[in-house]
Order: structure tokens, then sequence, then C-alpha cells
């Protein structure tokens, strides 16, 4: 083998070794591909993660804030003492909108104190607030023990019954109620307090807003069906001879 003059050989030369360290572009390739659906399915459901998140969690409170009727805030507001209102429970029912029938609110609420006092505790919140008593016929629509008054705020009727409460326990698991005891003294014990109802309608939608239809005799006009005499048929008229 001839040495050139600078001593590189002639000849044949060796082909350089393989680059082990350089990468596999094809495969490379097929792994950045293999990688693009994963990460396009990762992106899709982080997007619908945080879509679902900013839809329904407004949903949810606005619901409740549909739900949660406003009139019950203002109840919530009356000057009431704590000790008349120890337990209270809310009853909604009807369409805000009066769709098919309107929206009743009701209220119970259990007293420490007698009916009396609760009631003029009540009555006093309500003059407060705004409401004006409402001398109506019709209040209450059924005999009821106790303080019944009717009471008028804006757009708003409101009943208000304070009585004696029940006593009687209601039935567990289908068993029938308890029965007081006669004895007036342990009675007497048990039943204390008073219980307070409250009721809340629109005006529009309260039968005692309208005119009541009267009964003045005047006003049913002719009778349509006049009494007959004892001979419906009368006198027969003579037929020429």
């Amino acid at each position: 083998m001839d040495t050139a003059p600078d001593g590189s050989s002639h000849g044949w030369a060796e082909p350089p070794g393989a680059d082990t360290t350089a990468p596999d572009r094809a495969g490379g390739a097929r792994s950045y591909l293999r990688r693009q659906p994963q990460q396009r399915l990762r992106t899709g459901a982080l997007a619908l993660a945080i879509i679902v998140l900013l839809g329904v969690v407004p949903a949810v409170f606005g619901l409740q804030t549909l739900n949660r009727d406003p009139v019950f805030d203002t109840l919530d507001q009356l000057a009431v003492p704590s000790w008349a209102a120890t337990e209270t429970v809310d009853d909604v029912s009807g369409s805000p909108w009066c769709l098919l029938d309107c929206r009743l609110r009701e209220r119970t609420v259990a007293s420490e104190r007698s009916p009396e006092e609760t009631a003029q505790a009540y009555e006093a919140s309500l003059r407060g607030d705004g409401w004006r008593p409402w001398q109506v016929d019709r209040c209450p629509e059924q005999p009821a023990k106790g303080s019944y008054t009717c009471w008028q705020r804006d757009e708003l009727t409101l009943d208000l019954w304070v009585r004696e409460p029940a006593c009687v326990p209601p039935p567990v698991d289908g068993e029938p109620a308890l029965v007081p005891s006669p004895d007036p003294s342990t009675q007497a014990q048990e039943c204390t307090g008073s219980l307070v109802s409250v009721k809340v309608r629109n005006a529009i939608d309260d039968d005692r807003t309208r005119p009541q239809p009267s009964t003045d005799p005047s006003l049913t006009g002719e009778d349509p069906f006049p009494t007959l005499s004892q001979d419906p048929l009368g006198e027969l008229t003579p037929s020429p001879s």
C-alpha cells in the first residue's frame, strides 16, 4: 500500500463507523405521531372538565336560588323574639309564575310562651315590617281556635294563626299517635308554649281580594220557573155548536 507524502494511505478507505448516538428519525416520527392522539385526548378531557365546572356549578347555585322563595327571607327578617321562633318548618307549593297554581308559602313555628303573648309579638313585628291589618270576610275561612288575623303588604296577603299546641306526637313507623295523658298536671307540663302558622299568598291569587257574589234577592232577577196555577190546563174553551 502506497503512502502519500502527507502520511495518508491510498486505496480503499475504511468506512466511518455508524454513530449510534444519532436518533432514528423514522422511529422518532412514528413515536411523535403515536403521542399526538393521546395529547389531543387529554386536552379534550381537560376542556370538557372546565366546561362542566363552569356550567354545572352556576346552574346548581341558580337552582338553589330559585328554590329559595324570597318571601321566606322576608319572614326571616321579622323582629320576633328568639323564644317565639324555636322550631321553623317551611313548605312551598305552586308555581312562582302562576302557570297552574300560584305560589303558596307556609311556615310553622313553635313558641315557648303562651298564644296571647306570641300573637302580640308577631303582630307587632308585622306592623314594624310594613304589613297592615286586613279586615276581610273569610278570615279565617273556617272557624279556628286561638288568634287568627290577616295582613296585606304590596302584592302579598298573609294569614297569621296562633293557638295552643296540639300536644299529640306524630305516629312513628306507622304506629298510631299516642293519646295525651288525661292527668291535667302532666298535660300542663308537656303542652306548653304555642304553635304559629303563617300562610303567604299572592294577592291576585287570593279569592278574598276579588268581589264576592251578592245574595241580595233584588239581584236575582225574574224567576225563570214561575209557579203554575192549580189547573195547568186552565178552563176548556167551549167548542162552537
